[in-house]
């Protein structure tokens, strides 16, 4: 995964998207559709983990079968909205080791403020993999891979359900050697920094706090 942008076309993901796009969907279908895409996603961003092989015995023979190669990977969640990209995830890779980076918007000046930051050890060997549901200003994006940099991360990618062109010419001027894997770049920030079309506040759908 070479390129700065990957935005997957897959149409299950394209299909369940719409749903959450729909005001309509209830919190509970939500919280589930979110869950799925974020497999679907991990599927993209996981292509190219490092392989080696184990000898098995199977039921007919032994064999030299692949088994993923080095340390476990680390699942970091942008709280709160990123906990549900985090479920599907791990579902996915329960053996991953997860941290959490707890960022908030001030809604005057759109700028992150940090209130939490706890993740696994030794990310220098690690492959990690940071969530968010949506990358609209990059500002909080941004500031989460600073932190797991300055924490000896080195290779970060950046998994979110929907991009603005804004959020990702952000990442990418602040964060060059950091992936971005998402389902949709939309059209643009409104006054307020929201995504449009967008799906409104990912973290108030999924929780029902709106």
């Amino acid at each position: 995964m070479s390129e700065h942008l990957t935005v997957v076309t897959h149409p299950l993901v394209q299909h369940k998207l719409t749903l959450m796009r729909d005001k309509n969907t209830p919190t509970a279908v939500f919280r589930q559709l979110l869950r799925e895409i974020s497999q679907l996603l991990a599927y993209e961003i996981t292509r190219e983990l490092d392989m080696t092989t184990k000898r098995i015995e199977t039921p007919l023979t032994a064999m030299d079968a692949p088994v993923l190669a080095g340390k476990k990977l680390a699942l970091i969640s942008i709280l709160r909205a990123g906990n549900g990209l985090l479920d599907g995830v791990l579902e996915l890779i329960p053996l991953a080791r997860v941290g959490f980076v707890g960022l908030y918007r001030d809604e005057e000046t759109l700028e992150p403020v940090q209130y939490y930051f706890k993740v696994p050890t030794e990310l220098e060997d690690r492959l990690v993999v940071a969530v968010d549901p949506m990358l609209a200003t990059g500002n909080s994006a941004v500031a989460a891979i600073d932190l797991l940099k300055k924490a000896g991360a080195r290779n970060i990618r950046f998994m979110c359900l929907l991009a603005a062109p804004e959020g990702i010419a952000r990442m990418k001027e602040a964060h060059p050697d950091v992936p971005i894997v998402t389902a949709a770049v939309d059209e643009r920030l409104n006054e307020h920094g929201y995504i449009v079309p967008g799906l409104g506040d990912a973290g108030d759908r999924m929780y029902g706090t709106r």
